[in-house]
């Protein structure tokens, strides 16, 4: 565990332009403890964890050195999200600021305002219009309960075709909690080598709640040619939920446990909907699917020079993450003791997912049938605007940030991986055969099974429709330091 004694404390009052005597109220003076309290937030969270720190200009040690001139800088500078965005490195593409933290706790945390339908979206023939597919549903959601099914496309929301222009305002709309959608079926262009959709007669009416996503979506046990194999679907790195009263370490640790006493031979880890998570988690499943390796070295982290210098004088153990045996209830951890497993990724899988890959590749055979990963072995952590030593949140405002805070890399120093991972076995997702997800026919699950029974399997890559990423998929895409990791 890190603990680091730096706080973000409200500065002291600055003054700009004169002060007329016996005036207390000059409107020429400027207080960066209530005009500029945002973006001196904002400057000094990124300024101390930033991983790009030193090679942003304007977050130099020195721009703090002057006080009026640093509080005419942030005169400057009094929009929030330009702010962050004008200080942010070019090579950085997933550190965010948003204006509501709770917003932020409950995304990390699995809790969401949704009809619980999981979609990507896609580009017709026309490079204009967008259509969507359903790639699963989540549990418990309007959407299942209204039959929603993966491999369903939609094109029309409200009674509007989705474009490129609209789909943003339609699709992401936080002011309405139902809308009308209308399913449709693809057409291919075998000419164009693009997707046409026809639209559907009937309309179904969605309804959005708050709803907390379970991240093990699917565990079974497959019994195929006298082999047991066990299928995990995994879809986020999620710990503790102290608001719900969930602790999803344990429950993945009772999935193995049903593994272990079931004595299954082979274990498939499906993480093609995975964006990422907590890395405490990640060395936890890393954990469970070894245990031979228990105590030495999963991943080693790289922060910024001012907190590698910290902690190489302080307590460079900090900077390594360790294979574990328990959980951090104390709860014993079941593993499997294996040497190999199969790992299913798609261009969606990325950071926390990314590193269980990375990270267990030194120690054991794994097999990475899929897509390319997103390619993203950065983390992150939240950083708050407190006020005192006890860490009371700054009342006159909800900003937190999500900055990139480290470069994290396995035992062997293998880090940067820019174009995400390379598969064993490449193969994208057909969306005209994508078949149910944990049914042994599955494409992308039975490769896996083929190569565990010794079967030939046919791979089929075939058209590829275009995709684009939604507003969210950055923000998805992540790796997180725990809670607890930095006071």
């Amino acid at each position: 565990m890190k603990i680091i004694k730096f706080y973000l404390l409200a500065s002291t009052v600055v003054f700009i332009g004169c002060k007329k005597s016996g005036d207390d109220e000059d409107p020429n003076i400027i207080r960066i403890e209530t005009d500029l309290e945002i973006s001196d937030f904002i400057w000094k969270g990124l300024n101390q964890y930033y991983y790009w720190q030193e090679s942003v200009v304007n977050l130099s040690d020195s721009k703090k050195e002057n006080e009026s001139d640093y509080a005419y800088y942030l005169s400057q500078n009094t929009n929030p999200e330009t702010f962050f965005n004008s200080l942010l490195h070019p090579d950085d593409n997933f550190s965010w600021i948003v204006d509501d933290y709770i917003e932020l706790e409950n995304m990390l945390q699995g809790i969401d305002n949704s009809d619980g339908m999981e979609f990507g979206l896609y580009v017709e023939c026309n490079d204009q219009s967008i259509f969507g597919f359903v790639r699963y549903v989540q549990k418990g959601s309007d959407a299942e309960s209204k039959g929603v099914k993966r491999g369903m496309v939609f094109s029309d929301i409200n009674g509007i075709r989705l474009t490129r222009d609209n789909y943003r305002d339609l699709l992401y709309n936080q002011t309405s909690s139902s809308y009308t959608i209308k399913f449709s079926e693809i057409s291919y262009d075998q000419n164009n080598q693009c997707a046409n959709l026809i639209p559907g007669q009937e309309d179904l009416i969605l309804v959005k709640s708050r709803i907390v996503k379970n991240p093990i979506h699917i565990s079974k046990i497959i019994e195929v040619e006298g082999q047991k194999v066990g299928y995990l679907m995994y879809n986020q790195f999620v710990g503790v939920v102290e608001s719900e009263g969930k602790d999803y370490n344990s429950e993945l640790n009772n999935v193995f446990s049903n593994f272990l006493s079931n004595g299954i031979n082979d274990l498939v880890v499906d993480l093609r909907y995975n964006p990422g998570g907590r890395i405490s988690t990640s060395i936890n499943l890393a954990s469970m699917i070894t245990g031979q390796f228990n105590n030495q070295v999963f991943a080693k982290e790289r922060w910024n020079s001012k907190l590698m210098n910290y902690w190489d004088e302080n307590n460079p153990e900090s900077l390594l993450n360790r294979f574990t045996n328990k959980l951090s209830n104390n709860q014993s951890i079941f593993s499997l003791n294996l040497d190999r497993v199969f790992i299913l990724t798609s261009a969606r899988t990325a950071s926390a997912s990314e590193l269980l890959i990375n990270g267990l590749d030194p120690y054991i055979n794994v097999i990475h049938i899929g897509d390319f990963t997103v390619g993203k072995n950065q983390g992150s952590i939240t950083v708050y605007d407190y006020i005192n030593e006890s860490r009371d949140k700054n009342p006159n405002h909800m900003y937190a940030m999500q900055p990139i805070v480290l470069k994290i890399g396995n035992v062997a120093g293998y880090t940067d991986f820019p174009d995400g991972l390379e598969p064993d076995t490449l193969i994208k997702e057909s969306l005209l055969n994508p078949g149910i997800l944990g049914d042994i026919n599955e494409p992308l699950l039975k490769i896996a099974i083929d190569q565990i029974t010794g079967d030939a399997s046919s791979i089929d890559n075939d058209f590829q429709f275009k995709e684009i990423s939604s507003p969210l998929d950055v923000l998805k895409e992540r790796i997180i330091i725990d809670d607890n990791d930095i006071e």
